[in-house]
C-alpha cells in the first residue's frame, strides 16, 4: 500500500511557482513568435495555391504544414525576427534589466 500524499490546494501549488519566472516568460514569447511565423508562412502558401504554385494533395499539405511548424519553432528558438526578445523586454518589470 502506497502512502497517501496530503491534498494540495490550488493556492499552495501556485505559491510554489514564481509568477514571473524569466525562463517561462522567454519560452512563452518564443512560442508566440513561432506561432506568428507559422501563420505568416501558411498565409503565403495559401495565397499562391501551394509553394512554387504547385497544386498539392492532402498528404503533401499535411507534411508541408508540419514542416512549416517545425521550421517556425526552430527559427523562434534561434532568435527569429526578434519578436520574442521584444516581448520579453516589454514584460520585464520596470527597473530590472
Amino acid at each position: 500500500m502506497s502512502p497517501m500524499l496530503p491534498p494540495v490546494s490550488p493556492s499552495t501549488a501556485l505559491a510554489a511557482q514564481p509568477k514571473d519566472d524569466p525562463a517561462k516568460v522567454k519560452d512563452a514569447a518564443q512560442q508566440f513568435e513561432a506561432l506568428l511565423l507559422g501563420q505568416m508562412m501558411k498565409s503565403m502558401r495559401d495565397s499562391e495555391g501551394g509553394w512554387l504554385g504547385t497544386d498539392e494533395d492532402d498528404a503533401a499539405s499535411s507534411a508541408m504544414e508540419y514542416g512549416q511548424e517545425v521550421f517556425a519553432q526552430s527559427m523562434a528558438k534561434q532568435g527569429g525576427l526578434g519578436l520574442a526578445k521584444l516581448v520579453v523586454a516589454g514584460l520585464r518589470p520596470e527597473g530590472k534589466s
